[in-house]
């Protein structure tokens, strides 16, 4: 994960939108220094979040920040927060990313941001228009959210794929930072076609590494490489490298 520090327009902007993009440069060159071999940039400290459409500076912002990592060399995801999947469509469209990640594609999840909606129709034929190649990846009962009373991992995560045409689904904890549920996950993979891609979302260090092997098929990591575990910190190249090892010796690249 590179995660952005506060774009213009944010409550908590510093005033600088080259130190924005120097500092998602730098991260993400200790990134794929350390072995990593894709990145994903959101706009995480962009806190409140909207719950769907984000201002036009913040697009502005975004595209020449993820076109800056881009420039890594290495396959790049965008997600901008909290659900903009219209706005990351087009961001990665024309900076050359290759997937995004949404939030709520199908269904309807309740978060700090207030109810929110997905919109796969509008999301799958704005790809289809813009660049088909570019991947969905779309969260199953996102972080940070409450599903309505009755809802059921698989059954959500086979409509995430059948009808809202997913390319991957993600799972994650609770919250940032926290480790997948793992029977949430087996249902999510069992529900989903033969070859779905499934990724972890959230959580995912040296120590569980292990617990996530043989269910989920790629891990979105974060909080565990910041230098003190916490997501809006610095990467530490120490704690990248050790999660880089721990991968390498268990096959995963």
């Amino acid at each position: 994960m590179v995660h952005l520090l506060p774009l213009p327009g944010s409550p908590r902007f510093g005033g600088s939108m080259g130190e924005v993009v120097a500092t998602a440069a730098e991260d993400a060159r200790a990134l794929v220094d350390a072995g990593f071999p894709a990145l994903m940039v959101e706009n995480f400290g962009d806190v409140p979040f909207y719950a769907d459409a984000v201002p036009a500076e913040t697009i502005a912002a975004m595209t020449v920040a993820v076109g800056e990592v881009v420039g890594t060399g290495v396959p790049v995801g965008v997600n901008v927060l909290r659900n903009d999947a219209l706005a990351a469509l087009g961001i990665a469209a024309v900076t050359g990313a290759r997937f995004i990640r949404v939030n709520v594609l199908t269904g309807i999840m309740y978060t700090d941001q207030g109810p929110i909606v997905g919109k796969a129709a509008e999301v799958q034929r704005a790809r289809a228009a813009l660049s088909p190649d570019i991947e969905v990846w779309a969260d199953v009962m996102v972080k940070h959210s409450t599903p309505p009373s009755g809802a059921d991992p698989g059954r959500a995560a086979a409509d995430t794929v059948e009808r809202g045409l997913a390319d991957a689904v993600i799972v994650s904890g609770s919250g940032t930072g926290e480790f997948i549920a793992i029977d949430d996950a087996r249902a999510v993979k069992e529900a989903v076609p033969a070859g779905t891609r499934l990724v972890a979302g959230s959580g995912v260090n040296v120590d569980n590494l292990d617990r996530a092997l043989g269910v989920v098929d790629t891990m979105i990591v974060g909080s565990s490489i910041k230098s003190d575990g916490r997501p809006e910190s610095r990467p530490h190249p120490l704690r990248a490298k050790a999660f880089i090892e721990a991968a390498k010796e268990r096959g995963l690249l």
